[in-house]
This record gives C-alpha cells, structure tokens and sequence, in this order.
C-alpha cells in the first residue's frame, strides 16, 4: 500500500468518530447557574458613595426597602437629594433641621413609605449631627431608625 493510500485510509477512519464530551459542558453549565442563583437573593444592596466611610458590623438580619438618609462631612441627602449642607446644620443650635424634616414629611405621604427610615452616615460625623438627623426624623414620623453599615467577615480563630 502506498503513502497516498496510507493517508487517504487514516483519514476515513479519523473523519467516522466524532465524539463530544458533555460531562466538561454540564459541569460549566452547573456552576453557572449555582451562581446565578446565589447572587439572586433578596438583600438589598445600597449604593455607597465614596464620600461615605460606613462602619462595620457583623449583624445578620437583613434590611427592608426603607427611606435612605445620607450624612456625610459636607451634605444631608435624602433619597439621592441634597436637602442640608452639613457645616450649616452644625451651625445651628436647633435639633431640627426643616428642610430634611420637610423632605421626609413629603416622603411619608407617599403610600409605599413605611415607618422605617435607614440613616446611612459616615463613620466620622459627630454625635450631635447624627442625633440632629434622628431628632428629625422621630419628628417627621419615622418611628423606626435603622443604620447602614458594612458587613464585617468574622475571621475564625
């Protein structure tokens, strides 16, 4: 038999069996949806925004959708709205601070809107600033006062 024919008969037999492995496919497609399904949780992810420092915690309860209040060094937001300017809030001797009450007055007409309010402030804001924020918002209503704070991984000794 000549080279030619040698060829030509290897590649017959290599062109009959064309096999595809599946189990390599499946294993993909597993661990796809493993985690498409644990990153489809019901927790509610805040936006923080780097002029933010949360502090930390390791707390597991879950949060519910609620009214954000944002204080940092500089603003007061409410809901992505700029309603104070943190160093005239400080300036100022009253507890209240009206256009953030007026801002969650506004927001508790709404049906949607709980009882609840989640104050999301730096770590570094001082106590009075924050005790002005939920002065305010016990007076507008929001009996409930949650904190925003980072999730702290507990190393294991």
């Amino acid at each position: 038999m000549s080279s030619l024919a040698k060829r030509a008969e290897r590649k017959e037999r290599n062109k009959q069996s064309l096999d595809m492995n599946l189990v390599a496919l499946i294993d993909i497609f597993t661990i796809l949806l493993f985690f498409l399904l644990s990153s489809a949780t019901e927790l509610e992810t805040l936006v923080i925004p780097r002029a933010v420092a949360l502090p930390e915690s390791t707390a597991d309860v879950t949060p519910k959708p609620t009214v954000v209040v944002l204080v940092n060094a500089q603003e007061i937001v409410v809901d992505g709205q700029t309603v104070a300017r943190t160093p005239d809030v400080m300036a100022n001797d009253a507890d209240l601070i009206e256009p953030l009450q007026a801002q969650l007055v506004a927001l508790k007409a709404k049906p949607e809107a709980g009882s609840t309010v989640t104050i999301m402030g730096d770590k570094d804001i001082p106590y009075r600033l924050l005790r002005k924020v939920m002065s305010t918002c016990a007076q507008a209503e929001f009996t409930d006062v949650a904190f925003a704070v980072r999730t702290r991984l507990e190393q294991k000794s």
